[in-house]
């Protein structure tokens, strides 16, 4: 029998991690390496590497597998730097794959040389490596997923010279790589527990704060099982990427602000705060005060040891949130129903002039979207007000998780990949749509059936409510005016229309799981000055 080459060891090590898809926008590095493409393995091509690593993360969340994307050397690395920010922010499990220059010609920093390529992607990723010899190849690409798989999970990234994948693997490792396994998942002490349900036991007024790291079909239950047992209101940690409760339990009161003092004020009549999967916290507008009022006190629990380190207040435990939640939810003591009302949304301004508010437009794709449907939000006009949405189950609801923009609408491309038994609508500022357009080429190519819907401001419209904050006068250099979305997607080959009222979006939306390919609308929406 022969020996394997490094190409066939690699892509061996792939399939034992579950991988069937490559995202990927490849250069001349990399044409060695799809040279060696197994049929069993599909490259899903992007025109821009930022697209590709979103199209990856949207995948890896999706499916709580690894995320496998193929970028070209330094210059396509950088390219996707920007979305990379999201993906760690995300604990989103990618294997980054980047092509090196021919090992004879690294030493002379010849044209497309990766140079220092294992620092090049820091701080964002997990484990950065090159390997020290062709052979090594499989064994660092095996380390670099498990740790990408390993709790906390999040991005990793290998260096490949072009010239590794045609020589002899090293047989003796190669051949125990695809069976190899690692069980990281940390888990609280019984003592521990204890502890933290004491202190819920003994609270008169305790609250729980969800995040990201819960939303499972098991962190639903556990966190709805505890919140029921003891009485908790619940509220989701600020900016959140992910729907980790609800958002129509009458327990469930909303999204917590962006700002460190008016975090600490909304909490202020709790004496006990308990967040589970979420950082302590992820502030965005500055709002002078303290992390927390003088009578309150937190306990957080995370997987991630970096979160729990830098959390702004509270004692903070390392260990699997879900985890933690289901064991305390069958040992604290029985609670009342936490008094005040649930969430309910404001009723939505009435169009002006033809154009309709972020409210008025979440609350018809709420009216319309199919019950099982995923949202995947890039609108940072409207990401404060996402929880007018429906979400009764989990993983139904994605945002960019550092608010990178370019990340929303090929990350719906990852997601509809991921699970195609449940339709995605991906809905996307005008502002955002124009960072990874090229997106919709990809959707158009392979048929893949998302709804987008454009909500057209023509402005940045965050910035112009910042602005409004920071006293920044209006000089006209946030309009994007002259834009016309459907005839770029049109020439991206999408479907693409234009709607005038609300009564057309919902039976757009409606149509989403019905949808044969992609397919893509735009709203007029208000402006924010």
């Amino acid at each position: 029998m022969s020996t394997p080459d490094v190409a066939q060891a690699f892509y061996q090590v792939l399939r034992a991690r579950g991988v069937t898809r490559i995202f990927g926008n490849p250069g001349s590095n990399e044409l060695t390496m799809l040279k060696h493409l197994p049929d069993d393995i599909d490259y899903v091509l992007a025109l821009q590497e930022g697209a590709a690593v979103a199209m990856a993360d949207g995948y890896a969340q999706a499916s709580g597998s690894l995320g496998v994307v193929n970028l070209h050397s330094s210059s396509g690395t950088g390219n996707a730097m920007g979305n990379l920010t999201n993906s760690a922010a995300a604990h989103a499990p990618v294997l980054v794959l980047a092509g090196q220059q021919s090992r004879r010609y690294v030493p002379l920093n010849a044209m497309l040389t990766n140079v220092d390529a294992t620092r090049l992607a820091d701080p964002l990723v997990k484990f950065s490596a090159e390997p020290l010899r062709p052979e090594d190849v499989p064994a660092v690409v095996s380390q670099a997923a498990l740790l990408a798989l390993s709790a906390p999970t999040g991005p990793t990234y290998v260096s490949v010279p072009l010239d590794d994948w045609a020589r002899p693997a090293d047989e003796r490792v190669a051949a125990g790589l695809a069976s190899r396994s690692v069980a990281a998942a940390p888990v609280l002490a019984e003592a521990h527990l204890d502890e933290i349900a004491a202190q819920l036991d003994a609270a008169s007024s305790p609250v729980l704060v969800l995040g990201p790291g819960v939303d499972t079909d098991a962190g639903w239950a556990a966190t709805r099982a505890l919140s029921e047992r003891r009485g908790l209101p619940v509220w989701v940690a600020p900016s959140p990427s992910r729907a980790p409760f609800s958002t129509r339990h009458p327990h469930f009161r909303g999204i917590l602000p962006t700002g460190l003092g008016a975090v600490a004020e909304l909490l202020a009549d709790h004496d006990l705060v308990v967040t589970l999967g979420a950082a302590v916290f992820r502030y965005h507008q500055f709002v002078e005060g303290a992390p927390l009022a003088s009578g309150t006190r937190l306990i957080g629990i995370t997987s991630d040891p970096g979160e729990a380190a830098r959390a702004a207040a509270g004692a903070i435990f390392v260990g699997d949130p879900v985890d933690a939640a289901a064991r305390l939810a069958s040992r604290v003591r029985q609670g009342e129903s936490p008094a005040g009302a649930a969430f309910a949304p404001d009723a939505a301004p009435p169009a002006t002039d033809g154009r309709f508010s972020a409210p008025a437009i979440l609350d018809a794709v709420d009216r319309a979207k199919p019950d099982d449907a995923v949202i995947v939000l890039e609108w940072t006009s409207a990401d404060a007000l996402w929880a007018r949405l429906t979400f009764d189950r989990a993983q139904s609801y994605y945002f960019p998780a550092n608010g990178g923009l370019g990340w929303g609408l090929p990350a719906a491309i990852g997601v509809q990949l991921a699970d195609p038994g449940r339709p995605v609508i991906a809905l996307i500022g005008d502002g955002a749509m124009q960072y990874t357009p090229a997106a919709l080429w990809t959707a158009a190519r392979y048929g893949i059936p998302v709804t987008f819907v454009i909500a057209q401001n023509q402005e940045y419209g965050a910035l112009q409510r910042f602005s409004r904050i920071m006293d920044v006068p209006d000089g006209g250099y946030l309009d994007i005016d002259g834009l016309d979305p459907c005839a770029i997607a049109r020439g991206y080959g999408i479907d693409a229309h234009h709607l005038d009222d609300l009564d057309q979006l919902e039976d757009f939306v409606a149509a989403a799981s019905a949808a044969p390919g992609p397919r893509l609308a735009v709203v007029p929406q208000l402006s924010q000055r």
